[in-house]
């Protein structure tokens, strides 16, 4: 890593939405991790971005960042559609890569961008904030020191409220609906949870005019017997929860991004197999996810995997196959297979 080593990894963003400021300001407190440089393919754009968020250095291009040779590596925000291409540009350009998720629009693309990492000795994770909260190391915790027995039943929900049909979101061509978006984070609580990838899904949606799905329910069936419901919608009030019963107790979680935003950074644990078992709060500490994951990745390229918090590259493919599995049921109306 050379001079990483000796100094903040330096990292350059893709693009210049919403979410890159959102992660330029969660990440700006942190001692470890810097956003050094913005590019936008349009460089006022990418001038008045960097302005605004105090980013040293701007690119009126994507070509021109990742030819950067004092970025490390690259965080991709971009729209679902462009993460395999870009992020696999970024990693034969040098670059380590913290990608958004969904990692890519399709289980195949997520493939090759791991064959890519593997060919060129570069670092490819997919960005979960949630997963580097202390709320989801408390979950993952208790889960392997089985603390509800084993795991049997999983449900976890992602709703937010998107009914402008110009929002990306809603854009078919560029990888937009529901499932995608707060459906990737309900899967991958539920296989985190079940700790393997299911094996059959069954899965119905509302679709928008746009033709992406609006809302989505999934049942998902594990090899080691458990099952999870999965819901993902953008024609809901905000909410975002999950519940995972095992023989011997419950867990409930709201797997947030951000404690407090949305409600309180705690978990709401049940030992035992009655009614009358009282609810056990376990507080956590709150924090900005975009910086913990971005703390998590620098960890990992100094250090190795096992400092990284998040989804590994095994755990990420699984993810992509369910949700190929999940959206080939919504469009068939019949269980799916989840491919290997």
């Amino acid at each position: 890593m050379g001079d990483v080593e000796r100094r903040p990894l330096q990292l350059g963003i893709l693009g210049a939405a919403n979410i890159a400021r959102a992660f330029t300001s969660g990440v700006a407190p942190s001692t470890t991790v810097k956003v050094a440089a913005v590019a936008s393919r349009d460089a006022a754009k990418a001038e008045s971005f960097a302005g605004e968020c105090g980013i040293p250095r701007f690119h009126g291009s994507y070509e021109a960042l990742l030819a950067d040779p004092a970025i490390d590596a690259i965080y991709n925000p971009l729209p679902n559609s462009l993460h395999a291409e870009w992020s696999i540009r970024a990693m034969e350009a040098g670059k380590h890569v913290l990608c958004e998720k969904p990692l890519a629009t399709s289980a195949s693309d997520a493939r090759a961008m791991f064959a890519a990492a593997k060919r060129l000795g570069r670092h490819l994770v997919e960005a979960y904030p949630y997963r580097a909260q202390p709320q989801t190391l408390k979950l993952r915790e208790l889960l392997a020191a089985g603390a509800i027995g084993k795991v049997q039943l999983i449900r976890s929900s992602f709703g937010i409220t998107f009914s402008d049909p110009n929002n990306i979101r809603l854009r078919p061509d560029v990888g937009g609906g529901a499932l995608l978006d707060a459906g990737s984070y309900a899967v991958s609580l539920a296989l985190l949870a079940a700790g393997e990838r299911p094996e059959r899904v069954s899965a119905t949606a509302r679709w928008s005019e746009t033709g992406v799905d609006l809302s989505t329910v999934a049942t998902l069936e594990f090899p080691g017997g458990a099952l999870a419901q999965i819901s993902a919608s953008f024609a809901t009030a905000f909410h975002r929860h999950a519940l995972i019963a095992g023989d011997g107790g419950t867990i409930e979680t709201t797997y947030l991004n951000h404690p407090p935003v949305g409600g309180p950074p705690i978990l709401t644990v049940r030992r035992g197999t009655t009614n009358l078992v009282a609810p056990e709060i376990v507080e956590v500490a709150p924090g900005n996810g975009f910086r913990a994951e971005a703390e998590s990745f620098e960890r990992l390229l100094r250090h190795g995997p096992e400092q990284w918090t998040g989804a590994t590259p095994a755990e990420s493919i699984d993810i992509a196959l369910t949700l190929d599995a999940i959206l080939a049921s919504a469009r068939s109306g019949a269980a799916v297979r989840v491919g290997a």
